[in-house]
This record gives structure tokens, sequence and C-alpha cells, in this order.
């Protein structure tokens, strides 16, 4: 299989793309291409991101109310596929690549080019002084994959047929399988929903979901709210586009929590935004809805 790309959407977290750059250098296969996809972030540059063979930085799309991470992540496989990539992985910006990332999604994909493959993703504790090892493999100390999602052993695979399970946080798929489903959905603005859209999309396109236990990622720490109420406007206004396009609202672990502490209210189609006062919530990390 010839041409492999990661593609990485950004904005802000420059400490932690950095840290995956060296990552994706240091593992047992390096990508034959790493295409950056900036989000109103002029920071990020060639220069800034580092010197791996053929990486290219794109300033994406813009847009108001939000992050566009759908439109930024087409934009990325678009111009991985352009520049020959048969396969494309797509990885977080917070992910570190564990040793075996690109080389495992690489084969696998070869080998099953109809799914879409997704590994195993830890959460990582907060670093140490002197930072997390620049050597993928000694990550592993660290392994202990999100208890949310599917976590096949190294060596192993596992169809699946849950889209509600699938993450952009780490995954692979073929350039033929990515056109296909048409990508991600743009009218999704901001975070929350896009992910599950996508993967309903590809099952209704024909197209499988898998898990590989040797493509692992561990997700750099960073504090956040739970449940994630900086976010709450987006995941009203992204979960009406879902709903409208699925017939049912996604996050509802995220929404019931909001209609705990009196932030949304049900409504006759679904949920809406209650007159509360913005909460503070303690920054813990917060698991996937």
């Amino acid at each position: 299989m010839s041409g492999v790309a990661v593609v990485t959407i950004a904005h802000g977290r420059h400490e932690h793309l950095a840290a995956q750059h060296l990552g994706l250098a240091s593992g047992t296969e390096l990508p034959d291409s790493y295409v950056v996809v900036a989000m109103d972030d002029p920071g990020i540059t060639e220069h800034s991101v580092g010197s791996l063979h053929r990486t290219v930085v794109h300033h994406g799309p813009t847009a108001h109310g939000g992050l566009p991470l759908a439109a930024a992540r087409n934009l990325g496989v678009r111009r991985a596929i352009e520049g020959g990539a048969d396969v494309v992985v797509l990885l977080d910006v917070d992910c570190l690549p564990g040793a075996e990332l690109v080389a495992a999604y690489a084969d696998v994909v070869g080998r099953r080019p109809e799914s879409i493959w997704s590994g195993p993703v830890t959460y990582l504790p907060p670093p140490p002084p002197d930072g997390y090892p620049d050597d993928p493999r000694e990550l592993e100390d660290w392994d202990d994959p999100h208890p949310a999602r599917p976590m096949p052993d190294r060596g192993q695979h596992l169809d699946a047929t849950d889209p509600d399970l699938f993450w952009s946080l780490s995954f692979a798929t073929h350039r033929a399988t990515w056109e296909r489903t048409g990508g991600f959905c743009e009218d999704y603005v901001g975070y929350g929903g896009e992910d599950t859209d996508f993967a309903r999309t590809a099952i209704a396109a024909g197209v499988g979901l898998g898990w590989i236990g040797d493509a692992r990622a561990y997700h750099q720490h960073h504090p956040v709210s739970s449940p994630p109420v900086e976010h709450l406007n987006d995941i009203l206004r992204n979960g009406r586009i879902y709903a409208e396009r699925w017939g049912q609202w996604p996050m509802a672990g995220w929404l019931q929590e909001f209609e705990r502490l009196g932030l949304v209210r049900r409504v006759p189609h679904g949920w809406a935004r209650t007159t509360a006062s913005t909460i503070s919530t303690a920054a813990t990390p917060a698991p996937p809805p």
C-alpha cells in the first residue's frame, strides 16, 4: 500500500501539535505526508509544526459561532488524496500516536479497505515535570484505553455496527471508501454530532466500521468541563441538525446532565436552552457522551 497520509486539524494546542509531530517521526513507519489544517490560527506553519517529511500546513475554513471541525477535516483529507495518499489517517491534535499506529492503520486498510478503522485511545494523566516521553514506545506504560469504546488487544481487530461508538480522535480510511461516504457533513460547526453523523452516513453507504488493537493513541491531558457547558450552544445547534437528518437527538448523556443543571429543557421536538445563568463546573476529564 503506497501513499499514507496523517491529517490533523488544529486551533491553538501548539505544544500538543509539536508533540504529535515528534511521535509520528519516531514511529515504526513514517507517513508519506503529514497534513495539518489550521483553523483561524496563523501561528501554525510548517516551521512551527516540525520537519517531518512532507509536512504541509493549510489554513482552512473559518465559521462564525464555532470552529468548522467537519469542514477542516474534509479539507485535510482532500489535500491528502490530491497529494497521492491511498490511506488517510485522521488524528486529533491532542493525540500522541503509538509507535505502531501508522503501520497498523496502513496494514488493516490495505487488507480491508471497505471499512473505516478506529484504534483505542488512552486519556493520559497530566504530564510529569519533564513532559510526556518523546519515544512513543514509552507511552505503553500508560496504556489504559477509554472504557466507553471497544478496546481490542494488540494483534486483534473487531468489526463494529454501532455508529454511536465511532469517534474522530483516531481513525483511518481508504481514499475510495472516504469518497463513498462523502466525508463529514459541513452543516455541523463546533463541538458535537458530526462524528456520529459521519458513522451513520458511512453505514448507510454500505461502509463497515472496525477497531484495530495495534493502532493505539494517547490523548494528551488538558482541562475540560464535565458536562461541557462551554459547548452548550454548539451541542444544541448540532443536535438539531442531527435530529433533522436522522430523526433522533445525539449526545443524550450530555443533554440529560444539562437538564439536571437547569441549563436545558425538553421541548416537543428535542431540547432548548433555559434562561438559567451559566454556572461553573470543575475542570475534570470528561468522557465522550
